[in-house]
């Protein structure tokens, strides 16, 4: 499948419909059932069943940081390859969040999505992915 703008969140489904429900149920029936019935046992269980959420939420953001780190190193680097010496003060001015929805520009309008970017007309990472004609899939994302 081509990605576009409208396509190209990545659900994982083991993660989003299978793990975060099971553990969701789990919590939500451990709570009602130490408020139920409020033994130290049913308590220490909905305490346990709420760690597990955070431990699942927390991997992914950990494992989300990681890869906005490469991108942002691969970005740097690619745009030290591709763009002219002139316009490195342009890219100077890109922000990391800018830089990692660049990573869905095609090499040959990356120069100019990057002088939009440092004119102040592309702002959010929404108008930059908008803003890209020709979309390189990134398929390896976490």
């Amino acid at each position: 499948m081509n990605q576009s703008f409208e396509s190209h969140r990545r659900f994982h489904p083991l993660f989003h419909y299978f793990i975060i429900p099971i553990l969701g149920l789990n919590l939500v029936w451990s709570v009602v059932n130490s408020i139920r019935s409020p033994d130290l046992d049913n308590v220490r269980q909905a305490v346990v069943a709420a760690a597990l959420v955070a431990l699942a939420f927390v991997t992914r953001i950990y494992a989300l940081r990681v890869q906005d780190r490469l991108i942002r190193l691969e970005e740097r680097l690619r745009l030290q390859r591709l763009l002219p010496p002139e316009h490195a003060s342009q890219a100077a001015k890109i922000t990391d969040r800018q830089l990692i929805a660049l990573r869905f520009c095609d090499d040959a309008e990356l120069a100019e999505i990057v002088g939009r970017i440092a004119g102040g007309e592309l702002r959010g990472r929404k108008a930059i992915k908008r803003a890209i004609r020709t979309w390189r899939p990134d398929d390896l994302r976490v």
